[in-house]
């Protein structure tokens, strides 16, 4: 038998299963005499987790009898120290056992006392979870700057969803409400305008080590069979590059399992006050084809979210459902001692019936328009990874291919004229590639060595239709080379202080070209075809110090920066110039949420925003992309967490933002600010838009087992998003926000099986998440309302 050194030994690791995880206390263990795979394949099966084994000759190591009451990490670390290892914390779920690097052998650890002598073991200090979005497999107490992780499990649990389920839980992350598959997200409250335009986005979203996409809008995948999903505060452009401004969201999937055969279902269907009833279904399923060398594991779900708006001028009701359906697969090949292969696949298609604003003065609930606003989002991906080792030197290398098509239709129909519909077409295509290779030491130091390379298409088609005719208008392409060269080092300057400093250095081809341009009597503009080369430089530095009781301290700087483009304007084609954000943060942080009794983390950060990025509205009241000034921003964050007694814990996290920007109208025309009045050619505009002043949490969470195979997990919250601003100026100055939600989800887990029931906006609260949609002045005022009072119940097993 060969083994990889990704090894991966059994274990049930998706959240739908009833097993109680890893840091529970109270299963019976018993053990049987064997070998290191003989009985954490048995440990895995009885407490919920997987553990990956590095070293084959660990794997095939005698151990003795393992017996007594205990956690299923406790019980993993027993066998690790008896086998001369010891475990790391890959997830909450996913652990890995490798060779001891203390030279000198420690004290073995204390055998577990016989059941009958006492019902529970003392619980060890869990270990420290890998921060994987670093890129050097730091620890969570090594790394500098503001990180936030939620575990896959807290993702499933209530059925898959989407990129709602992240803003929901973390108040750092805001997005728009145009719908699944059409939403900007932003981080940090850096927020460049509600539209999506030729514009890169302000947030990198990758699932592993590749992005989603470069300057579409969030393709809103199903967080499915995912170890976790990691939120780093922006900038990020030392390690990530161009369009890490705000920060970055990193899925990070459960691995392949190849030595069993397992996996899960789960269904549910859900009721919505004033709207149509909805649906969801998750299949998850991993097959090894050849034990401890070749698996595949393929996830798929479908979800049809019922609608809740009304068109009474069409005599239609809820026509905003929409229909979600997608999946992925993963092969992973272990090549030979110390490598391995993956091939991934990744396929999403999102149809909205119609969009989901309503007026503002109208019928709750209701949008009075004659035209059908349907819109789609097609989106794949394929990956190519190969990842091993020489010597102390980790390598990865990711290649992948992603296309995007986002069709959307918007009314443009004006009072005395026939229903007219606003078409635009995004489509994508992006080809990437990262090469990388690290060396992390046990105390935090270490360096990091990459390159890139992203190539990037994107045509932006529009046209206005009306009953059996088509008005064409000017589009624009944009394309993008861009070659990187970045590197990361860090340094114990003192058993106390870790230093790290690095820079990125990049070389982008920038190119584009007028679409479908109607001839005029006056020529476009000169400049309908663009080619122009970038040097960008990014230099980051952070200091981290351990201070004493287990908290933390750091100070960190880094920069962003987002290459410039053509947009549409008037008809007129024209540029718009790279932008670039620097941050300097510091923050405190004491203890994880997740593992200790008490933890607070407190985060303040001042961003200077240079040459930003804004779509506009034109004066025909069309989406554009400018150059409209310079900005400042300061964020506080707080978020912290408490065991109130056994099996409760209460969580809560606050984000102050307050932004201006010192800016200019992109046609060179006086500004009026957000009360209407008009200023001089450059204006101080307060706030950056879509970004709330002040957004709230706080969570509660109770687990109990009630018997060796039931367990009952109930999860709460309560949510404020404050007040925000659709845009800036008079006509986007609407105010939105300023509304409170709840939800609460409880599941029963019965052996393999799982009951689960969840309410969201418990008390059927009205409020208004987006101002907007529809770009288009039709004398009447949008608001997004919240999804009413929803019920869903589901059932989940695993096999």
């Amino acid at each position: 038998m060969t083994f990889g050194a990704a090894a991966v030994a059994t274990g049930l690791t998706i959240a739908a299963i009833a097993a109680a995880p890893a840091n529970a206390q109270g299963l019976s263990i018993d053990l049987r005499a064997g070998t290191v795979r003989d009985q954490v394949t048995a440990l895995g099966r009885l407490g919920g987790i997987s553990v990956v084994v590095t070293d084959p000759r660990l794997w095939s190591k005698p151990v003795p009898r393992l017996r007594g009451r205990m956690s299923a990490l406790v019980a993993l670390r027993l066998i690790a120290a008896r086998c001369g290892g010891e475990v790391e914390a890959i997830d909450s779920l996913l652990y890995r056992i490798v060779p001891r690097r203390v030279p000198t052998p420690r004290p073995a650890p204390p055998r577990p006392r016989p059941q009958a002598e006492t019902s529970k073991t003392p619980e060890a200090p869990a270990p420290d979870i890998v921060v994987v979005g670093s890129k050097r497999d730091l620890p969570f107490g090594q790394t500098a700057g503001q990180v936030m992780r939620v575990s896959g499990q807290d993702l499933e649990l209530g059925g898959a969803g989407g990129t709602e389920r992240l803003t929901s839980r973390l108040t750092t992350i805001a997005a728009t409400s145009l719908g699944a598959g059409r939403n900007k997200l932003f981080i940090r409250g850096i927020a460049d305008s509600s539209f999506s335009g030729p514009s890169q986005a302000t947030v990198g979203q990758y699932f592993g080590d590749l992005r989603l996409g470069y300057n579409a809008p969030d393709p809103d995948l199903r967080l499915a069979d995912l170890a976790a999903v990691e939120v780093l505060a922006g900038p990020q452009g030392t390690l990530y590059g161009a369009g890490s401004m705000g920060g970055l969201i990193r899925l990070v999937p459960n691995p392949v399992e190849l030595d069993r055969t397992g996996g899960s279902v789960a269904i549910g269907t859900s009721a919505t006050a004033h709207g149509a009833p909805g649906f969801d279904t998750q299949a998850v399923v991993n097959l090894p084809v050849v034990t401890d060398r070749l698996g595949i594991r393929l996830v798929a779900t479908a979800v049809e979210e019922g609608g809740y708006i009304d068109k009474p001028l069409l005599g239609r009701r809820n026509v905003n459902t929409t229909r979600i359906a997608g999946g992925r697969g993963t092969v992973h090949l272990n090549i030979a001692d110390g490598w391995s292969a993956e091939l991934i696949g990744i396929a999403q298609r999102i149809r909205g019936a119609d969009s989901q604003y309503a007026d503002r003065d109208g019928p709750h609930l209701a949008r009075r328009t004659r035209v059908v606003e349907a819109f789609g989002n097609d989106f794949g991906q394929g990956q190519f990874v190969l990842d091993g080792r020489i010597g102390n030197v980790r390598l990865r290398s990711s290649t992948g291919v992603t296309a995007l098509d986002l069709t959307e239709r918007y009314d443009a129909t004006t009072p005395g004229d026939p229903a007219t519909l606003f078409v635009q077409s995004n489509r994508t295509r992006m080809v990437a590639n990262e090469t990388r290779a690290w060396v992390t030491q046990a105390d935090g130091s270490g360096w990091l060595l990459g390159f890139s390379y992203t190539g990037n298409r994107t045509r932006l088609l529009r046209s206005f239709v009306q009953p059996g005719q088509r008005y064409p208008l000017p589009g624009v392409s944009n394309q993008l080379h861009e070659l990187t060269a970045y590197g990361e080092a860090s340094v114990r300057l003192t058993s106390a202080i870790l230093l790290t400093s690095g820079a990125r250095v990049s070389r982008s081809v920038l190119s584009g070209a007028a679409e479908d341009a109607r001839v005029r009597t006056t020529p476009i503009v000169s400049a309908t075809v663009a080619t122009r080369y970038e040097w960008s430089v990014l230099p980051a530095a952070a200091l981290l110090v351990d201070l004493r009781g287990g908290a933390s301290a750091f100070l960190r700087y880094q920069q962003g920066f987002r290459p410039g483009g053509l947009a549409v304007d008037d008809d007129y084609v024209r540029r718009f110039d790279s932008d670039r954000v620097s941050t300097i943060e510091a923050g405190y942080r004491f203890g994880r949420a997740a593992r200790d009794p008490f933890a607070l983390t407190l985060t303040i950060a001042h961003t200077g925003w240079r040459n930003i990025q804004a779509d506009f509205l034109d004066s025909g009241n069309l989406p554009s992309t400018a150059n409209i000034g310079n900005g400042d921003i300061w964020t506080v964050e707080a978020s912290g967490a408490i065991r109130l007694a056994k099996g409760w814990r209460m969580e809560g996290a606050v984000s102050l933002n307050d932004s201006s920007v010192n800016g200019r109208d992109p046609n060179d025309l006086p500004l009026q600010d957000a009360s209407g009045e008009q200023g001089g050619v450059a204006a101080s505009l307060r706030p950056i838009p879509n970004i709330a002043d002040v957004t709230a949490r706080i969570g509660m969470t109770y687990e109990a087992a009630l018997s060796d195979r039931s367990r009952l997990k109930v999860d709460g919250c309560v949510r404020y998003v404050g007040l925000s601003r659709l845009g800036l100026g008079p006509v986007l100055g609407d105010e939105q926000g300023n509304y409170a939600d709840s939800a609460v989800t409880a599941r029963l887990g019965l052996g393999r099986f799982g009951v689960t029931a969840s309410v969201s906006n418990i008390l059927d609260a009205r409020g208004n998440r987006f101002a907007m949609g529809t770009p288009f002045v039709t004398g009447k005022e949008q608001i997004t309302p919240i999804r009413p009072r929803t019920f869903r119940i589901g059932l989940d097993a695993a096999f």
